[in-house]
């Protein structure tokens, strides 16, 4: 840690001043107005669900989707609500069970900030199931179509995570390192801009080139949701590698790493089943 500190006093690494507002208001205008106002964060997931939303209502354009733009504004609902539960009280369980367990009230206290995206991913798979039921609709096949555009949220929510200085990454000298304030004076891995890199960006170039059979064969219904899973949790393993943890580790690995294990296995899973399912019906013989 000395070695490192004096590594960025002579390389002269950028301090991240990022403001987590777009627009902030006085502190001196009234409560709830007060010292609050826009924030990245907020309308990083704002975006995501738009960004989402316009391209599952393309797919209905192109006949590869079942849900008219009616649906889909319903299909959003429904996702939105499951990601925001979902990844809210993922984040208290997983991260800080104590404290919902002494003040269960604190599940509602979104604006201290707090949200999982394993939980998150467990919200969606609920309001998916829900949603594909009610509209008499196949749940893996719309399953399918909404991991396929899942990603830019994903890119947008690690984006502002770098905009807020949070999650920072471990200690490095590597050149582009970053110092963050709100940790200490070290340089350090902008481990978000990994994570955004590769759960969003790379994750959204493959999930649609697999969505549009550009890459491989047609996928079997249910398939992208396990490629989804799978690939999602080599990418948050592999960025864990670089991220400072911010709980106790669990069997010696961070709790990202630990819960991406879960869904790597699942993802597996479903693309097995996929496959099978897939299989067992072209060797189905003709009467």
């Amino acid at each position: 840690m000395q070695v490192l500190a004096q590594v960025s006093q002579q390389m002269n690494y950028w301090v991240h001043d990022l403001s987590p507002f777009l627009l902030q208001f006085p502190e001196s205008w009234p409560w709830p107005l007060g010292g609050n106002g826009i924030r990245w964060y907020g309308l990083s997931y704002i975006s995501g669900f738009v960004i989402g939303y316009l391209i599952i209502l393309s797919y209905f354009k192109k006949g590869k989707s079942p849900y008219s733009p009616a649906k889909v504004s319903d299909l959003a609902t429904y996702i939105i609500i499951g990601v925001m539960a979902g990844g809210r009280l993922g984040y208290m369980v997983f991260y800080d069970l104590a404290e919902l367990l002494s003040r269960p009230i604190s599940v509602f206290e979104i604006w201290r900030g707090g949200m999982a995206s394993h939980g998150g991913i467990i919200g969606v798979a609920v309001a998916t199931v829900l949603f594909a039921k009610h509209n008499k609709q196949s749940i893996l096949r719309t399953g399918d179509i909404i991991v396929s555009a899942a990603a830019p949220g994903l890119l947008l929510g690690r984006i502002a995570n770098f905009l807020n200085g949070e999650l920072w990454g471990h200690p490095t000298p590597v050149s582009w390192a970053i110092i963050f304030p709100k940790a200490d004076s070290l340089p350090r891995h902008p481990s978000q801009l990994y994570e955004a890199f590769g759960e969003g960006l790379l994750l959204f170039i493959y999930m649609q080139l697999r969505f549009w059979a550009k890459l491989g064969k047609a996928p079997a219904p249910g398939q992208l949701i396990g490629e989804f899973l799978t690939g999602y949790s080599i990418v948050r393993i592999f960025c864990e590698i670089y991220r400072e943890p911010d709980a106790a580790l669990i069997l010696g690995i961070t709790r990202g790493q630990f819960f991406s294990i879960g869904t790597f296995l699942a993802g597996i899973c479903f693309i097995w089943l996929a496959r099978q399912k897939h299989r067992s019906r072209s060797e189905k013989p003709v009467e």
